[in-house]
């Protein structure tokens, strides 16, 4: 689906997500960011932001980062500013990965998940993951520069079975033709 929201500026990406049951591994759901330059908009990124690694210009930041989903609100927050990116960049795709370490584990074994995608107090786009239960992880939104150097937004939940290192390798992949 794409959205006729044009020149975004600055977004936050929110997750939430439920604790585990007492005596249970871990829920721990991660955002990440992978930026791709002009000559090369798919494929691997140029960089990746997650919760241990930074963009290099401090444009794209993880501001709040949980292992277990406890607390109140959304457990997960990444800002990106867009309109301070690079010109090299023009292609921006965010997604969520569910920690793999104790064990398989999908959207759908893990209670009231939720993303949120926000420019200022606007939603630009909102998911519960029920679309794609059965996935790892899943790519929840993609932001694109055109020729006039302006950001769109396009909404894309889109799921992926894989750990988390093998998603962001393929996170920004072209999609096959239908």
């Amino acid at each position: 689906m794409s959205t006729p929201n044009k020149d975004i500026e600055k977004v936050e990406v929110r997750v939430k997500w439920d604790p585990s049951e007492t005596g249970e591994p871990a829920n721990d759901l991660d955002i990440i960011a992978a930026t791709y330059e002009s000559g090369a908009p798919y494929g691997s990124p140029a960089y990746l932001v997650h919760f241990d690694s930074r963009s290099p210009d401090g444009t794209i930041t993880l501001n709040r980062d949980s292992r277990t989903g406890q607390g109140f609100g959304f457990d997960e927050v990444m800002t990106l500013e867009l309109d301070r990116l690079s010109d090299v960049y023009t292609r921006v795709v965010v997604g969520v990965a569910i920690q793999q370490r104790d064990g398989r584990k999908t959207f759908g074994e893990i209670e009231h998940t939720a993303v949120q995608i926000r420019e200022g107090y606007t939603n630009l786009d909102e998911d519960d993951f029920s679309g794609v239960s059965a996935a790892t992880a899943a790519v929840v939104a993609e932001f694109t520069r055109n020729a006039s150097g302006s950001w769109g937004f396009h909404a894309a939940v889109r799921g992926y079975d894989g750990d988390p290192d093998s998603f962001a390798a393929v996170m920004g992949n072209r999609l096959p033709e239908s």
